[in-house]
């Protein structure tokens, strides 16, 4: 049996790194509202921990709808979860304690000095020396690099010189912690890093670049030390670059989509030469999906085109690994659409858009296969201020 729980601020408990760490209303919010995200990737036999007040009657329909053989646990049935396997969006010390407090065995999670190893590998620290291993390998299609900032003075030395570039925390939300630096070194920029570097110790310089797509790589670890492909992802994001929606297509159409900038030869390279490196970081210490964020970009150098192999490592799930699931479970062959999640802050508008796709895209499953229309993946109530939905 294994258990489900959808944390997204597990990012931002890991910064914090504190067993009594409270999330912010916003990811608490999202957390209530898509707490039912988990079934569409879990495992058959499995359940997914949420509220069943407004839940039940949604799971009951897409069961009816997809064969879903997924179960719904809340919180106070805890204890009876004692042995399960569980499995969280990601592990910290804050969702340890949870499930320590609800009944979950202590031998059934992960002990204090492995989420502090986990803490260090999910730093975005990783992705700068993998992102130089791949430059070493494939210099001739890559580009990418990040400047490791330790005090106030490099910060200001390295804005300088680059004049425009983006900083990164080693520790936040997806598409969080990030400073456009677009007009060098200023005052609220280095208020911004004197806090950082008081907070985390370090952070990253990159250079801004010439972005046309952004793309990841799926990996799972299994904790033995095998590290395997799980499929492509074509992400949106946000003028800041906060994550917005993925392409739901076939892992063919989407290395389709990628040729055209990346031969398939050279994208398979990377491939099998990523999955080894993570496989030596990860291999054999973490258990679960990993993300590598990556992004083609327009050089004026000779080759035109040129991809960053590693923008970032996620070590936890991550949408475009339930955009990947879904399609490939769920989906008609062939097949087309979106994923996206959206947030709201108002309610009524939130419903409004909800009923209108309903009735702009009516719903099609042939066979348990979504063949077209709007589908919500998690029910929209009269508090929600997220959704999340697929459309074909």
């Amino acid at each position: 049996m294994e258990l489900y729980l959808f944390n997204p601020d597990s990012d931002l408990a890991l910064a914090n790194n504190e067993a009594n760490y409270i999330a912010p209303a916003s990811a608490r919010r999202m957390a209530q509202d898509m707490a039912l995200l988990p079934i569409w990737y879990a495992a058959p036999g499995s359940a997914v921990l949420a509220p069943s007040a407004y839940n039940a009657d949604f799971l009951k329909r897409m069961r009816e709808l997809f064969g879903l053989q997924v179960q719904l646990a809340t919180e106070p049935e805890l204890p009876d979860y004692a042995e399960a396997r569980i499995v969280p969006w990601g592990w910290n010390p804050a969702i340890r304690r949870f499930f320590l407090k609800g009944g979950v065995r202590e031998d059934r999670l992960p002990s204090p000095r492995l989420l502090a190893e986990y803490r260090l590998l999910s730093s975005r620290l990783q992705a700068v020396a993998v992102t130089r291993c791949m430059a070493d390998r494939y210099p001739e299609c890559t580009c990418g690099e990040h400047t490791l900032l330790n005090n106030i003075a490099d910060c200001e030395r390295t804005v300088n010189a680059m004049h425009a570039c983006l900083l990164k925390v080693p520790w936040s939300g997806s598409g969080k912690g990030l400073n456009w630096c677009l007009h060098g070194f200023t005052k609220p920029v280095s208020n911004w890093c004197e806090r950082v570097l008081r907070e985390q110790g370090c952070l990253t310089a990159e250079p801004i670049y010439n972005k046309v797509k952004d793309f990841a790589l799926e990996f799972y670890s299994d904790g033995q030390g095998e590290v395997r492909f799980a499929g492509y992802s074509v992400f949106s994001t946000n003028e800041h670059g906060a994550y917005t929606g993925n392409l739901l297509a076939s892992d063919g159409q989407i290395e389709e989509s990628i040729a055209c900038c990346l031969s398939l030869e050279k994208l398979t390279g990377i491939r099998e030469a990523l999955r080894a490196e993570l496989a030596s970081i990860y291999g054999n210490t973490y258990t679960g999906y990993l993300g590598v964020d990556m992004m083609v970009c327009w050089s004026d150098k000779e080759n035109g085109y040129r991809v960053h192999p590693c923008v970032e490592i996620n070590m936890r799930m991550n949408m475009g690994v339930v955009a990947r699931l879904f399609y490939d479970r769920f989906v008609a062959p062939g097949s087309k659409g979106c994923f996206a999640v959206e947030y709201v802050p108002d309610n009524e508008t939130l419903r409004a858009r909800h009923e209108q796709d309903m009735h702009d895209y009516p719903l099609t499953v042939e066979q348990g296969r979504l063949a077209s229309g709007y589908l919500p993946l998690v029910p929209v109530t009269g508090k929600s201020c997220y959704r999340a939905y697929v459309r074909i």
